[in-house]
């Protein structure tokens, strides 16, 4: 059996290559300090013998732990929603290629019927220092995660707009929701539909709204009435499917009631969740679903999630891998600095055609 090899150590490293330790320490911190033949000898050396620096070591000398948070909220149940999924790997990739991790953390248990305290966790990794700073993804009115980190100081970016602050100071990243959906609708009305329903989320909700104002903005300008045409419920398939079913029997279809306008044939939606609750409706009414009018309902979801994808669901897809390598960029340049401007940037999504 052989014996496991010593790790080779800094000293190791510095008496093989003729130099001192504190050269072999700035050929790895500061290579800028060397001379270019000494520095291509000691990293020679350093591949040769394999050296690793001691990261804890590092940590106490830089105060750095490499690490960034990022808090997980509850389980979406009875969702088709992964984009956080989709989100968390990319960023995790993107961290990496920094040479940082990703840190992930939960609020702890929340009792039946309580709200989620907003800043849970985030002190006591504060207080520990086992963070350099943290990515905030919930960007609702009056967050108190940016309120709370802002006045504690630390270092943190944001997925999502600061809706309600304009003039915030914290870098962020987020996707132009309202342009996704307002895509979604010019393709279901290049493909004949002209009753063009939207299903989305109670108001209140800037991304919501945001995305809303997107199917409003696409209806206006091809002259296209909204009225009847449009359900505001919570984020659940079933909540989607008694949507669709009410906006169909409320402009008559099937029912001989209704506004007398016409039955929506086509559908956009918030959210992968809600479509899919059309499309379960749209299947018990014997509906067929196609890319046109001529074919059939018109369904489009967004976040393009792994149900999309089996499903054939057409939907806006975010561009979450750039908005991964954004953040750690912001991040990056956070950390780097101490006079960082107040930053945004808004990426486009795209739209991932399929069957609907």
């Amino acid at each position: 059996m052989e014996t496991p090899r010593t790790p080779a150590t800094l000293a190791d490293v510095a008496e093989r290559a003729g130099v001192s330790r504190q050269t072999v320490s700035n050929a790895i911190n500061n290579p800028d300090l060397l001379r270019p033949d000494t520095l291509s000898r000691v990293r020679a050396v350093i591949a040769e013998l394999g050296y690793t620096p001691n990261q804890a070591a590092r940590q106490l000398r830089t105060r750095s732990s490499r690490l960034i948070g990022l808090r997980l909220g509850p389980a979406q149940e009875f969702t088709a929603n992964m984009a956080m999924d989709r989100f968390v790997r990319s960023l995790v990739e993107a961290a990496g290629q920094v040479g940082h991790q990703v840190l992930l953390f939960s609020g702890g248990p929340v009792a039946e019927g309580e709200r989620p305290d907003p800043l849970a966790g985030y002190d006591d990794l504060l207080r520990s220092t086992a963070v350099d700073a943290f990515v905030v993804t919930d960007t609702y009115l009056g967050n108190p995660q940016t309120i709370g980190l802002t006045r504690r100081g630390a270092p943190f970016v944001a997925f999502g707009r600061p809706w309600d602050d304009p003039h915030a100071a914290h870098p962020w990243v987020d996707v132009d929701g309202a342009a996704g959906v307002r895509a979604a609708t010019e393709h279901v009305h290049r493909r004949g539909h002209r009753r063009i329903a939207w299903i989305g989320w109670p108001p209140g909700s800037p991304i919501g709204d945001d995305r809303r104002a997107g199917w409003h903005r696409a209806m206006s300008e091809h002259g296209l009435s909204t009225a009847g045409l449009e359900a505001a419920v919570e984020d659940t398939v079933d909540a989607g499917r008694s949507a669709a079913a009410a906006l169909l029997d409320d402009t008559g279809a099937g029912s001989g009631g209704g506004s007398g306008e016409g039955a929506p044939t086509a559908f956009v939606c918030a959210s992968d969740t809600l479509a899919v609750g059309v499309l379960a409706e749209l299947e018990a009414r014997g509906l067929a679903v196609g890319g046109s009018a001529a074919g059939g309902m018109g369904v489009v979801g967004f976040d393009d999630s792994q149900v999309a994808q089996v499903l054939g669901l057409t939907s806006v897809r975010q561009p979450l891998e750039q908005v991964a390598v954004a953040l750690v960029e912001a991040l990056t340049a956070l950390l780097g600095s101490t006079t960082v401007e107040p930053s945004g940037v808004l990426l486009t999504p795209t739209l991932a055609v399929r069957r609907t």
